[in-house]
């Protein structure tokens, strides 16, 4: 067992809980907690919205696929994750900016009214577990390995959990972006130079760029088949569009001061993303180089261990403190502003509809409350689905938010003939049509993505229903609507 590099993580974990005690003094109310008072400047934004994807998935789950499978398999992320917080920044960041909202949530109540509110908020709260669970999945396999074994993965768990949790309970969001600042410096730096000292044990770049070309890890597009590309659009569009809609998301762009700095921030944050995920696929690459087949079996057998193995059999100390720094800053980014989310649309949008009367120290308090409630939740659904990839626990997060709540938000925004009859179809249909499409149910998703299936019924069941003579009231216009489509 390393102690010297254990105590590195172990110093590093307890900075960053400083720093949450020192922002929780900063803490005076709801908007501090959520959204940081909506007062960060560009550099926080840019690496808060970064760090939103550099995950454990980014930097285990990711290569390890890329790896065995080729670009063509990592579509939806980076590719898709990346350009989600582009189009955020591009076409949601300034619109949203400037209805002062505290959740995305909120946006649907001001739309569509409290039904649609509650049940687009639970669904975004539900896809949240799965993405959390990753996280902590991951910090549990990193004090495994740091202890050697002499840590179980699920004990790893626990204590991952409590490191992110106390910090975040503490200081809110404005925790959160202060390491996220940090987090990500350590992050850069930690795998750029990991990645010159790999591409060395390899004999440089040209033999893994060899190596790739030889393996066919550069193929990004699928079969000409028609259900071979519709899987390929499916996985794109998952993270793509289905991050859209996610209070993580919205949450660190609304942080920003202005909304000028909300939409930059958001496209290079996203742009930055892309580019720096071929960092941790190109030394997974010399991995594969340096190790050979065991790499390759390690990466279809275990591939959550492939880094973590070649950082500590084949590098020196000084390495492993850097690699395990960046992990930990990446996972910790993640983990922390995800367990927030849910917790702030929790109490915002379900909560206060149960307990309007509630003054906003209590909201406060009770914002903290569901977050520890929420991290024993993700917690015990990690330690159950233990042996679930960390990439598969990310990538199927999503598609409940994409199949209910993208449609009603995109439609919302740019459609003034959107009504709430049409949102309240356009889940039903959605959700519908998805969970028609698994395995459970129907053969249907062997032949085509239940996810964009469910995406397509979304948009026919919006615009059926608000084209539709108009039997509910709608929200944004106050009126009952008898015959023909809204203004």
């Amino acid at each position: 067992m390393n102690y010297t590099l254990i105590t590195f993580v172990v110093l590093y974990l307890l900075g960053t809980l400083a720093i949450g005690v020192w922002a929780g003094t900063r803490i005076k109310n709801t908007s501090d907690f959520a959204v940081a008072g909506r007062s960060l400047p560009l550099i926080m934004v840019v690496t808060t919205t970064f760090a939103t994807w550099f995950g454990a998935e980014t930097v285990m789950g990711i290569p390890a696929k890329f790896v065995q499978e080729g670009m063509g398999a990592i579509v939806e992320d980076p590719f898709g994750a990346g350009t989600c917080l582009i189009l955020v920044g591009m076409f949601f960041a300034a619109k949203l900016y400037k209805e002062n909202l505290l959740t995305i949530g909120d946006f649907y109540r001001q739309r569509y009214g409290k039904g649609v509110e509650v049940f687009c908020s639970v669904a975004i709260m539900l896809s949240y577990l799965g993405w959390v669970a990753a996280q902590i999945t991951a910090l549990g396999l990193v004090f495994s390995v740091l202890t050697n074994g002499a840590m179980s993965e699920t004990v790893g768990m626990i204590v991952g959990t409590l490191a992110v949790l106390i910090y975040v309970v503490i200081g809110g969001f404005l925790a959160v972006a202060l390491t996220d600042f940090i987090q990500m410096i350590v992050l850069v730096i930690g795998l750029t130079i990991i990645a010159f000292f790999a591409s060395d044990l390899a004999g440089g770049p040209g033999p893994v760029l060899d190596m790739a070309s030889q393996a066919n890890l550069w193929n990004f597009l699928p079969p000409a088949t028609f259900t071979d590309i519709a899987f390929f659009i499916g996985a794109a569009v998952t993270m793509m569009l289905g991050s859209i809609p996610q209070q993580d998301v919205f949450q660190r762009v609304m942080s920003a001061k202005d909304a000028p700095t909300a939409s930059r921030g958001a496209i290079i944050g996203g742009a930055g993303y892309i580019l720096f995920a071929f960092v941790p696929m190109f030394i997974v690459a010399c991995a594969v180089v340096v190790m050979g087949s065991s790499a390759l079996e390690m990466a279809k057998d275990d591939y959550q261990r492939l880094l973590p193995t070649f950082i500590m059999t084949k590098m020196p100390l000084v390495m492993q403190i850097l690699f395990f720094g960046a992990l930990v800053s990446a996972i910790k980014s993640t983990s922390s502003a995800t367990l927030l989310a849910p917790s702030t649309s929790f109490v915002e949008n379900i909560l206060k509809n149960l307990r309007p009367e509630m003054s906003d120290k209590q909201q406060l308090f009770a914002m903290r409350c569901t977050l520890v409630v929420f991290a024993g939740l993700v917690l015990a659904y990690a330690i159950a689905m233990k042996g679930t990839s960390i990439y598969d626990l990310v990538s199927t997060a999503y598609q409940v938010t994409l199949v209910g709540a993208f449609v009603p938000l995109v439609m919302g925004l740019y459609w003034k003939r959107a009504t709430t009859q049409g949102a309240i179809m356009s889940l039903a249909c959605g959700i519908g049509v998805w969970i028609l499409f698994f395995p459970q149910v129907s053969s249907l998703g062997e032949h085509f993505p239940g996810q964009l299936a469910g995406l397509l019924s979304a948009f026919i069941g919006m615009l059926a229903g608000s084209m539709a003579p108009q039997v509910l009231k709608n929200r944004h216009e106050g009126v009952l609507h008898v015959k023909g489509i809204g203004a």
